[in-house]
């Protein structure tokens, strides 16, 4: 066997912000590593399994190779999602990784061939080494598709997607053929401005920001800041991007939350017309490639029985809700790129 170590240089990391290096691992952050100090403690920078920005959601380990064979050696991690293994673009099968040290994907076709290793969506992977078969050929992937950036919550973050190919923005990016990085981290988007900075400071062909759910969920802005911050936030990201389509996504449907104040008063109906308004704002002084879109429209009342526990959609729910966005959001926000289907 072939064995390459994790930081190969012919190992591209695709949707990761950063990488932390030790002397026995690699393992893909969706932060900045060396800065995370500055943002929140505890939500996503925490050193702990339940750090949401060290879990790779939408990271995708990607070369080319004409191998036969894929196996990993990694750190086991207790919670784990599946790792998808893609050829060429197109599903060929999936890996269980929770509790495991390794995984393996056999008799695959020979030839050269575009090899992404989708990576789980919940729990960490620090990879300690990749194995080919003996004298197979690789070399690194340039993803040069346009490239789309999303920011949200655990909706965006997808835990309970059956899989890494299956979470939303996985099922959009890989039907329009985007280079995606996933910014959804479980319990957080509150507008932290350190994650517009570093939006701003990333490439990006598409934005998209999913918001509202744990602002109301924590009540951590109210009817003076939320709006405001909306605006700040956008108008941050605006400083490296300003004509770049950006989406402003409206919380989905929220069951009781609808019309039920939380802690500073309220209700995600409430929430959907600041949305509104803030966008129409930013609108009027005169950023035109900002659009918005109602939640309510991509994931309404007619999907309760997809929402088992009254917040997160399950895995058909997040099916339905990346089928929506599909039709709905980049039909519009990016109609010029056909993409290429997904698997």
């Amino acid at each position: 066997m072939l064995r390459l170590g994790p930081d190969d240089p012919r190992l591209s990391w695709h949707g990761s912000v950063s990488l932390q290096r030790t002397g026995g691992w690699v393992m893909p952050w969706r932060i900045p590593y060396k800065e995370r100090a500055l943002f929140p403690p505890g939500a996503f920078a925490a050193s702990d399994e339940q750090s949401r920005a060290a879990m790779p959601a939408g990271v995708r380990l990607a070369f080319v190779s004409d191998t036969t064979l894929v196996a990993g050696q990694i750190v086991p991690q207790q919670q784990a999602s599946p790792l998808d293994l893609c050829l060429d673009g197109a599903f060929h099968g999936s890996a269980a990784l929770a509790g495991e040290q390794q995984f393996r994907f056999e008799d695959l076709p020979s030839g050269d061939k575009l090899i992404e290793l989708w990576l789980p969506q919940h729990g960490k992977f620090c990879l300690r080494a990749l194995g080919l078969s003996m004298g197979a050929s690789i070399a690194p992937y340039d993803d040069a598709r346009p490239r789309w950036i999303i920011y949200g919550s655990s909706i965006t973050h997808c835990r309970t997607a059956e899989r890494p190919t299956q979470t939303w923005p996985a099922i959009v990016a890989r039907a329009r053929g985007l280079n995606l990085t996933c910014l959804g981290y479980g319990g957080n988007c509150h507008l932290e401005p350190m994650v517009a900075r570093m939006i701003r400071d990333l490439p990006a062909d598409v934005l998209s920001m999913k918001i509202g759910i744990n602002i109301y969920n924590h009540s951590s802005l109210n009817l003076r800041t939320f709006r405001p911050a909306i605006i700040g936030f956008v108008q941050i990201v605006r400083e490296q991007h300003p004509d770049t389509p950006f989406a402003v996504i409206s919380p989905i449907y929220g069951c009781w939350r609808e019309t039920t104040p939380n802690a500073v008063g309220l209700t995600l109906a409430a929430m959907r017309e600041e949305v509104v308004a803030a966008v129409n704002t930013l609108r009027a002084d005169g950023d035109r490639q900002l659009h918005h879109f109602d939640g309510l429209q991509l994931f309404g009342s007619q999907h309760t029985h997809l929402l088992p526990d009254d917040l997160h959609p399950n895995a058909e729910g997040y099916t339905v809700l990346g089928h929506n966005f599909l039709e709905q959001v980049m039909l519009t926000l990016y109609p010029g790129y056909p993409g290429r289907p997904g698997n």
